[in-house]
């Protein structure tokens, strides 16, 4: 899926969500992470389950990833 064009569906959905009053999002990262949407879908998951900013903040970062999460996603682009 194209990244910037998820970013302005996010910004701009009329749906009343928990994370509706945090928008405007930004786009801090981008990862290559599966050659198909529902491969995608399961590690975006994976990660939003951990429900950890310290993650997110490492993964956008740069640092070396280490267990599940580096077998899932490659270095960010952006």
């Amino acid at each position: 899926m194209n990244p910037e064009k998820r970013l302005v569906e996010h910004n701009s959905s009329d749906r009343i969500t928990f994370t509706a009053k945090h928008r405007p999002w930004k786009m801090a990262a981008v990862f290559e992470c599966a050659e198909s949407l529902g491969e995608a879908m399961k590690i975006e998951r994976f990660i939003k389950k951990q429900k950890s900013r310290k993650l997110i903040e490492t993964m956008i970062s740069a640092e070396q990833l280490d267990g599940v999460l580096a077998q899932l996603v490659s270095v960010p682009h952006l």
